[in-house]
């Protein structure tokens, strides 16, 4: 038949291909099927040739032999070529750049060691930066001086560089670098500055993966720079010309620690400038690459069309026996790939370039960023590149350009929910499944970097958070209603491309925890992932620190390990567990997570013992490794032991809830999905929430433990000095009847990746990445509070009284106070999507239950106890009161600890004082803890109903108040003792007071009179403490007549702490009026003089407004702070103990009118008790029978008056009688020297000998150790 004739080379001359228009050209045309059977003298294969290599129609000539690669490879040397001539000509300016490499000329730019002032060094080839010194510099091997060059820096870390351009003239010193000289501009986005000898304002705030463009402009003489892409506008103008050979050359300073990644064009740029070029040029065959890969994309969607539309194809080659198009493609895309590595045998340092460009844009282009991807083209085009031999080295460097491209991804709004990472590593995850480019990856000497980089997701700075969320709204705000609903929307599309980003860090953690490595002897699954895991946390032990050492990973890979581990954990597996997951999901279904299954728990107590290379350096309960091995070695039986229990054998059994019984807890219970569906608006809880929940103190912001991530006072304040000793031993009232210590089954779970070597991961992941972010977080949230606060007060006053002059200021600050909160709005918005999505809140509740359980059980185990690591009990505690103050709420608080997590109680209530724990920060840590929760009446609740607390914290509580956790402790007690006191405050005291507390403080210190004694001493000494630092802090201030803001901080927290320690006084005095009344006149005698004393600091100000401006910090209103604070338990006290001495039990006691009566300094006296009186209570107290009692200090004040009277009438008569009596104490000189010192024998009165030995236990005469008080009657004192 005439058809069967015009076959050529076994293809049908009738072949359907997908051409473009008229002149086939590629751009912007839509391809269409096109059949050119009709005329058999047109031969579509070459049609089609000529299509795929873009060449003129009718280039080739008819094809008398079979079309294989030697036609193609024929075709692309004599048509391709010809018609693109300029792939043969590669056109480079090098006028105005010069490279110089060991005095030789060099196409190579790099980093002139001789340059190097500090320590920098190459942690990655072939330009990534570290500094090791405190401030390094450094200059590339190339100078410009003519035309528009740049280059640009990758950050690593976003601390302080330097980053711009420099002549030879710049001295780099320790301390000088880029931008401290004359000829040497630099950008610094850590401090927005732009420096040349002096720094200016300039730029954005630089983040992580950061892209900074350095450019400079000789035709215009300007130094601009760019982030992202995105000028930053001109830096500098007017720069001084140069001449050939002497021009400005690349530059960079880094501060320690500091790293980036320098590129000059040995990659092709990231973010290319019109009109600048880089300073190396590409190489030769970029072009022609470029070129061919075009070739191969036009060949694979040829391909992608024909199945596309496979029915119309199918219905042409039925009716006119088209052959298909595969066996046209084998040859051309086999012809095309023998050119391209022939090009790269030509010139092997290409490979850097092309893998970087042409090639992963080819890659990425057939792929399709976007859903639906191109599997089958891109596994196509895999099969045929991979059959070569080069192709290695080309994947290596694409393997490191989408590590690359994750780190510096951003988020773009119109892209989601597909933007940032996630195109690369959609794509990362498909070429990863096959084996050989796995190993590819595994044998790269960078693989743990690489590893990194997959998993970094860069964080928006400022403008980024404006670009992505150009609409804000927060409940109550004044904006335009529709804000509210374009919020809603940018939250969720941004939500869901979070999602879709942390799904794939899980398909490539599944990957490389299913990846076999090919070693002798074979190891088992996970391995490489435990490797890898191991060697990120070893050398980021260091990142918690103020100032991190060099080499610490992105905080963002931390938190993406985290997030990964904690859904497989949390979220469940397919069944068989680790096991299971490993060899990939699917077919099992969900199985409950390891975190949520209940019942029989265990944990290998090696984690803990086993003397890991990689664990060594981190802190332990009972101090540092290396102490324990030698006060408490380990047993090797012990590390090869499993330790089980029951889930929740440590709670009361009527308040026990577990995942086994009927009331589960709330990360499991039904009430946790109500409350879900209740809370699913993301934008409504903006505000409400931060006011309800981030504020955890909102009547009296003074109090300093209020949250347990903040910082304690003691780091503004001075210790003073006390004596306190911790006695208790004994930390738990379970028994061990459910616990058991057990060997381990078999060394197989060793071997494999488990369950409880994720969470031990998991939990020093949160310690070094999660929890500074929730802190971060925290801060915006209380700052955003507090904004929208200021914000609303504006608009009250310019709505009611605000005027000229004054309305202009006020919507001055009006608008100030606005960016302040679409600011704040913005960055907590940011963190809810990152951090707070419900899963996760899910995951962190659970992990803090498994968590507290081990910790609880273990306490019974001192031997391993000692040896949990710290990060175990600081990531549980900040894990929940991250949960407690999440914005939304997770569940509510009234359920929030009684359904899951009443053991977090037991423990802080029982460990607070453990002398275990070495650590007296992680014992202030769980302090704080218990100081925040007391505060809110649904978590008091669940201590009050807690047997543990309630068993040991009264007399824990009591010994705890020393020099160091006084702050802590004076905050429970107030808390504790709230309601009972004069003249309760009725503006925003809190309502949280414990009866049932109060009681077990009040036979605590009845029972243990040794123990409240200590804790009175130190009490006494902390108040005179306190109100000694008020008065010398009032003074300083009045003397340079003006309030400065730290000072006066300073001022209105020791003042309120003054009060709280104030109130404590005033409850001991009502619940144990005794010990002051019939007890020994030392604790009266203290306590009146310390009344005195206080009242003699607040009379003796000269200027009472300024007293009161000092107490109240910005923002507080002179209701809710005021003097009314001290004086309102100092009135307290003595009312206290008049009543007291009104009871029969108390006839004997002392006189309490003798007693102020008998003060030397009288008129103070007098002169603090008219200024009580005076006081405007009527303003500051609640209810009528504080305002009754005033009658009775009335009362009390006329007695005093009339006693003084007749004491002075009886000094007058006796003046002349008690000249020289040596028998006085030459200490008070009020009562008799009684007793003498032993062995010193010298002699003082009873009273001030024993008030002495409460603090020192030597003679104040001559400081010899005293070892007995003997007294001039029959009675002695032991010391």
């Amino acid at each position: 038949m005439a058809e069967d004739g015009l076959r050529i080379g076994g293809l049908s001359s009738g072949l359907a291909v997908a051409l473009n228009g008229e002149h086939r050209k590629e751009s912007s045309q839509k391809t269409r099927v096109v059949s050119y059977c009709d005329d058999f003298g047109d031969q579509s294969v070459e049609r089609t040739i000529e299509y795929i290599f873009d060449l003129p129609y009718k280039t080739i000539n008819l094809l008398t032999c079979p079309v294989d690669t030697s036609v193609i490879r024929s075709i692309i040397k004599n048509n391709f070529l010809k018609c693109h001539e300029e792939l043969n000509t590669v056109v480079r300016c090098e006028d105005g750049v010069s490279c110089v490499s060991d005095g030789c000329a060099s196409q190579v730019v790099t980093i002139e060691e001789s340059s190097i002032c500090g320590d920098i060094r190459i942690v990655k080839a072939p330009l990534l930066l570290e500094s090791h010194a405190m401030f390094s510099s450094a200059r590339a091997n190339a100078c410009v001086w003519k035309g528009k060059w740049m280059y640009e820096v990758t950050l690593e870390t976003s601390g302080i560089q330097q980053l711009g351009w420099a002549t030879l003239s710049c001295p780099f010193t320790d301390h000088k670098g880029v931008g401290d000289a004359d000829d040497s501009y630099a950008y610094d986005g850590k401090r927005v500055t732009k420096w040349n000898k002096e720094a200016e304002p300039y730029g954005q705030s630089w983040v992580v993966g950061d892209v900074i463009g350095c450019c400079i402009d000789f035709d215009h003489d300007e130094i601009s720079f760019y982030r992202n892409g995105v000028s930053l506008g001109v830096a500098f103008e007017g720069i001084r010309k140069m001449v050939p050979g002497l021009g400005y050359y690349p530059a960079i300073s880094l501060s320690q620690g500091e790293r980036c990644e320098l590129n000059f064009g040995g990659r092709p740029f990231r973010y290319p400038v019109e009109g600048f070029i880089p300073i190396q040029a590409p190489p030769s065959t970029n072009h022609l690459v470029t070129q061919l890969l075009r070739c191969f994309s036009r060949l694979l969607a040829m391909q992608y069309m024909e199945r596309a539309d496979v029915n119309s194809v199918e219905k042409l080659r039925r009716l006119k026996r088209f052959v298909p198009l595969e066996e046209l493609s084998r040859s051309v895309s086999h012809g095309i790939c023998e050119e391209l590595f022939s090009a790269f045998v030509a010139d092997v340092r290409s490979a850097e370039y092309i893998g970087w460009g042409p090639f992963l844009s080819f890659i990425m282009g057939v792929f399709r960023g976007h859903p639906p991807h191109d599997y089958e083209s891109l596994d196509r085009a895999l099969d045929v590149v991979l059959h070569f031999q080069g192709s290695r080295l080309i994947f290596g460097h694409i393997i490191n350009a989408l590590s690359s491209r994750c780190k510096t991804a951003t988020l773009v709004l119109t892209e989601c929910p597909y933007s940032g990472s996630y195109p690369y590593l959609a794509l990362a995850c498909h070429m990863l499944r096959r084996a050989e480019l796995m190993i590819l990856w595994w044998k790269l000497p960078e693989f743990d970097f690489l590893f990194e980089g997959f998993l970094s997701q860069k964080s928006p700075n400022k403008q980024d958070l404006q670009r992505l969320m150009p609409s804000v709204w927060w409940p109550g705000s004044c904006e335009d209603i529709s804000y509210e609903s374009s919020m809603t929307l940018t939250v969720t599309a941004l939500s869901e491309s979070i999602s879709k980003i942390e799904e794939k860090h899980r398909d490539l953690c599944r990957l490389v925890i299913q990846f076999t490595p090919p070693t002798t002897p074979p190891q088992w699954p996970g391995s490489v992932f435990r490797t890898f895991l191991q060697n990120l946390l070893f050398k980021n032990r260091g990142s918690d620190r103020n100032v991190p050492p060099p080499g610490v990973s992105s905080n963002s890979v931390l938190v993406s390990l985290f997030t990964v581990i904690l859904h497989f954990l949390s979220e469940g597996s397919p069944k068989g567990g680790i096991c299971g997951w490993m060899k990939g999901s699917g077919n099992g279904g969900p199985d409950v997570g390891f975190l949520h299954r209940g019942g029989l728990q265990s944990f290998p107590i090696a984690l803990f013992l086993k003397n890991d290379p990689h664990r060594v350096d981190i802190s332990r309960l009972g101090g540092s490794y290396s102490h324990l091995g030698k006060s408490h070695p380990v047993n090797f039986d012990q590390e090869a032991e499993v330790i089980r229990w029951e889930e929740g054998c440590m709670d009361d059994e009527e308040t026990r809830t577990t995942h086994l019984s009927r009331q589960k807890p709330c990360c499991c219970s039904s009430q946790d999905l109500d409350f879900a569906r209740s809370s699913k608006d993301p934008i409504r809880y903006t505000a409400k929430g931060s006011r309800g929940h981030c504020s955890s103190i909102p009547e009296r912001t003074a109090q300093v433990a209020a949250e347990c991530s903040a910082g304690s006072l003691n780091d503004e304040i001075a210790d003073k000095p006390s004596t306190s000793d911790q006695s208790e031993t004994e930390f738990g009232y379970r028994t061990m009847q459910q616990v058991r210590i057990v060997p381990r089954e078999s060394n197989l779970s060793s071997a494999t990746l488990n369950e409880e070597e994720l969470l031990d991961a998991m939990l020093l992941l949160y310690h070094l990445g999660l929890a500074p972010n929730f802190k971060q977080a925290s801060s915006f949230m209380s700052h955003q509070s507090q904004s929208i606060a200021l914000l609303e007060e504006t608009d009250k006053q310019i709505r009611e009284r605000a005027t000229g002059e004054q309305l202009k200021r006020l919507k001055e600050a009006r608008t100030l106070y606005r960016e302040e909160v679409m600011d704040c709005v913005r960055h907590c918005a940011w963190y809810r999507i990152s951090l707070f999505s419900r899963w996760k809140q899910r995951g962190m509740y659970a992990t803090c239950a498994w968590i507290v359980q081990l910790l609880l059980v273990l306490s019974k185990v001192d031997s391993v106890f000692i040896y949990i690591p710290e990060f175990y009990l600081e990531s549980l505690v900040d894990c929940f009161h991250v949960l407690r103050k999440s914005d939304p709420p997770f569940v509510p608080n009234a359920i929030f600890i009684k359904e899951g997590l009443a053991s977090f109680v037991t423990f802080v209530a029982t460990h607070f004082n453990d002398p275990r724990i070495s650590s007296a920060e992680l014992r202030d840590l769980l302090l704080q803890s218990i100081s925040v929760l007391v505060q809110y009446k649904e978590f008091l609740v669940a201590f009050e109903s807690n047997e543990s607390a309630t068993q040991r914290m009264p007399r824990a509580l009591l010994s705890a108040f020393d020099n160091r956790s006084w702050i802590p402790v004076t905050n429970i007690l107030l808390r504790l003792c709230k309601g009972s006191g004069f003249g309760s405050s009725k503006h925003g005291e809190s309502s949280s007071t414990s009866v049932a507390f109060q009681k077990l403080l009040r036979e605590a210190c009845i029972q243990d009179e040794e123990l409240f004694s200590a804790f009175l001493n130190r009490l006494f000494n902390t108040l005179s403490w306190a109100m000694t630092e008020f008065s010398v802090s009032i003074r300083e201030m009045q003397e340079k007549y003006k309030v400065m803001e730290f000072h006066q901080r300073k001022c209105s927290v020791i003042f309120d702490l003054s009060c709280n320690l104030a109130r404590v006084l005033e409850f001991c005095t009502h619940e144990i009026p005794q010990a002051f009344l019939s007890g020994t006149e030392t604790n009266l005698l203290r306590l009146i003089e310390l009344i005195v004393f206080i009242l003699n600091h607040l009379t003796s100000v000269a200027d009472p407004e300024f007293l009161d401006l000092t107490l109240r910090r910005p923002g507080q209103s002179p209701e809710k702070v005021n003097r009314g604070m001290i004086l309102a338990p100092l009135a307290g006290i003595i009312l206290n103990l008049l009543d007291a001495s009104m009871r029969t039990d108390c006839r004997q006691q002392d006189d309490i009118v003798s007693v102020f009566a008998n003060m030397d300094c009288l008129d103070t006296v007098l002169c603090g008790f008219q200024y009580l009186l005076e006081y405007n209570w009527a303003g500051s107290v609640r209810g009528d029978a504080s305002l009754s009692k005033l009658r009775q200090l009335e009362e009390f004040s006329s007695l005093l008056l009339c006693q003084t009277e007749s004491q002075d009438v009886k000094r007058i008569g006796c003046e002349g009688e008690t000249d020289g009596d040596d028998s006085m104490c030459c200490i008070c000189y009020a009562r008799e020297a009684d007793a003498q010192f032993v062995p010193c024998s010298h002699v003082s009165c009873f009273g001030c000998i024993s008030r002495h030995l409460l603090n020192c236990q030597r003679c104040f005469f001559c400081n010899a150790t005293v070892t007995e008080v003997v007294r001039d009657n029959p009675r002695t004192a032991q010391v």
